[in-house]
């Protein structure tokens, strides 16, 4: 299935450079082209509430409409990997993505950069209710569902079974999928385990076919989640349009922290889960929403020489390919002069 999708990767990578020659009358006159339309990508993960909060109160066309912004526009994607590809194909601007997503596509060609943090953990092991666990040992033979190759549950997962001396190739049977196929395959049987972000094990603990037994940051503490991934075209052409979409998400992000129930609401109301489960998804989980990219990039990093290792991209990717701490330094730098 990987090399599957590093073709498609490929694929999509040369046909926007093969597109690349072409320049709108806009550019070729030397004029910064009109935003306009502002498309935004986003998972249905209580990981990414900050996206639905600005959405729904209204805040990322009241605020980036002095920028040139007229709309907003959101697609939502099971995994990081349609979303990436998506962005490499031009249909989204900013995206609320994992961590590692981003890797193989950045690596792949996709000009893009992380100005902000979304989330730390908040991913966990769930396994069949009736089979036993005490250490990671018990998990070989099993066959364990999770987010397709180069997603960030994936990459865990795996540096944590090697950490524990499984072999993810040999001692198990890792299947990539989405969170509603996984779930569809635990409660069927034919999966033994899932490692999803939540709300779905909170989903999978309330219908009883499963239970959480790991939690991410016991797998890897404190490591980086979700993100706010924005176009090097967007960061190029409208700097002060990408401050300001970082200065929105920084006022959702405080706001979901100080009202939790109120953005379990926002959740419910968006994604269509009940508000009961997504209230107890975000008291149960180990996860944290933050803000500052600094606090994801370490970890981040660290995917970066997991994934080189794995063979998922051709590049050991570094700080400077991967992240622009400009934007989210220069507001804490007015916050502190204020």
């Amino acid at each position: 299935m990987f090399n599957l999708q590093k073709i498609l990767i490929i694929a999509i990578t040369m046909g926007i450079v093969l597109l690349s020659g072409c320049t709108s009358p806009t550019e070729e006159n030397g004029e910064t082209p009109a935003v306009g339309e502002l498309r935004f990508g986003y998972q249905p993960s209580t990981h990414q509430i900050a996206y639905m909060t600005a959405d729904t109160k209204g805040w990322w066309l009241e605020d980036l409409k002095p920028y040139g912004v007229t709309s907003t526009k959101d697609f939502q994607f099971p995994t990081g990997a349609p979303e990436m590809q998506a962005m490499l194909a031009g249909e989204i601007d900013v995206a609320y993505v994992g961590a590692t997503p981003p890797l193989s596509a950045i690596d792949q060609g996709l000009g893009a950069k992380i100005v902000a943090g979304a989330q730390v953990q908040g991913s966990d092991l769930v396994l069949a209710t009736d089979l036993p666990y005490e250490s990671p040992q018990d998990l070989k033979g099993l066959k364990i569902a999770t987010f397709p190759p180069g997603t960030l549950q994936d990459t865990v997962l795996r540096k944590w079974l090697m950490d524990n001396d499984i072999d993810p190739k040999e001692d198990v049977t890792i299947l990539g999928m989405g969170g509603g196929d996984a779930k569809t395959a635990l409660a069927s049987g034919n999966v033994d385990a899932v490692f999803l972000p939540h709300p779905n094990p909170t989903i999978i603990e309330s219908e009883g076919t499963g239970r959480v037994v790991v939690q991410s940051g016991e797998m890897w503490e404190n490591h980086a989640c979700c993100v706010v991934l924005v176009s090097d075209e967007l960061i190029r052409d409208h700097p002060d349009l990408v401050e300001q979409i970082v200065r929105t998400h920084i006022r959702a992000t405080e706001y979901n922290i100080v009202h939790p129930e109120e953005a379990a609401q926002i959740f419910s109301d968006d994604i269509g889960v009940s508000y009961d489960i997504a209230n107890k998804s975000i008291h149960d989980w180990d996860g944290s929403w933050v803000t500052d990219p600094s606090i994801e990039l370490n970890t981040t990093l660290e995917y970066a020489k997991v994934q080189y290792d794995l063979g998922y991209t051709d590049k050991l990717l570094t700080r400077d390919d991967l992240f622009d701490l400009s934007f989210y330094n220069t507001i804490m730098a007015e916050m502190v002069e204020e």
